[in-house]
């Protein structure tokens, strides 16, 4: 059974590439979903890692199970629903940065229920991740992550929370009562600083990892190009960004994610498996797509000179 599980909703995507000679849109086809792309991080990290959802018996749920596959991430816990599609997602871009679209309503991933929920393997895991869009693509999903939860809980599975916010997707009030409602029940806290000042109103890193440290015991505030913050209740550590060449930052935080739980399962400390994660996270801006940038233990360990 995988030491890692990621639960959520895997989605095709279609990431708008600089227009041709004639102007026309041009758009690359590749994969998505932030528990997805967290989990092939890991992956490729060197973890034993395994998925939780479900995909439509179609064309973009075969090219997942191709994908995690290729990746050596267990799909054996990924339902196949013939009655529902996989969800669709475009990314554009503007001088203001990256912007998605998301085509997910009624998606197989939204139609996941509590009694989907794979308990044995959770049981088996050492660690469960889960993000705010794993709860938030509709009432039935986010049942089932709580589920998921619990049942790690009680067999003393460590649990790892992404806010990943979407306010497309709820409404304000009811995502941070649901996140924040999560992530009392975490042991590793992964929001960013720009999701916890949507969701706190706090704007300064070490009042968010404060706010964070009164639910959960380890927060880890990705902070961006400016790097991330890991915080404990006893101890804090600022660690800086890296200068790269970036191109697009769409999946940069779900390839910090599963790097930094890679490492965690590999045996390091929060700062060192945080300083790890950031360099992954820059390298993974390097290149188009939330999947195909994501590095290999060898750049990352290049980036940082080890």
């Amino acid at each position: 059974m995988p030491d890692l599980l990621c639960m959520g909703e895997p989605m095709l995507e279609f990431n708008q590439q600089p227009a041709g000679p004639d102007g026309r849109r041009l758009y690359l086809e590749g994969h998505g979903g932030d528990t997805s792309n967290a989990a092939i991080a890991a992956a490729r990290q060197g973890a034993s890692v395994g998925y939780v959802g479900a995909i439509g018996a179609d064309g973009p749920g075969e090219s997942f199970l191709a994908l995690w596959a290729r990746e050596g991430v267990d799909a054996s816990t990924v339902l196949r629903n013939p009655a529902a599609p996989t969800g669709i997602y475009l990314v554009t871009h503007d001088a203001r940065g990256h912007h998605f679209t998301f085509y997910r309503s009624g998606s197989a991933a939204a139609r996941y229920r509590p009694e989907d929920v794979p308990e044995a393997a959770i049981r088996a895991a050492r660690i469960l991740h889960l993000s705010g869009i794993s709860q938030a693509i509709s009432e039935t999903a986010c049942d089932a992550a709580f589920r998921a939860i619990a049942i790690a809980r009680e067999a003393g599975v460590r649990i790892s929370y992404d806010t990943n916010l979407r306010l497309r997707l709820w409404p304000a009030a009811r995502a941070a009562a649901v996140i924040h409602a999560a992530i009392a029940m975490a042991d590793i806290a992964l929001p960013s600083l720009e999701d916890a000042t949507a969701l706190t109103g706090l704007t300064e890193p070490d009042a968010v990892a404060d706010f964070y440290l009164r639910l959960c015991p380890l927060v880890v505030l990705k902070c961006g190009a400016a790097g991330c913050l890991v915080a404990t209740r006893e101890a804090r550590a600022r660690i800086p960004g890296h200068r790269v060449a970036t191109v697009d930052a769409t999946g940069a935080g779900d390839a910090f994610a599963g790097a930094f739980l890679a490492r965690t399962l590999a045996g390091d400390a929060p700062e060192e498996a945080a300083r790890y994660a950031n360099a992954a996270a820059a390298l993974a801006t390097t290149g188009y797509g939330a999947v195909a940038p994501i590095p290999r233990a060898e750049a990352v360990r290049g980036l940082l000179g080890a």
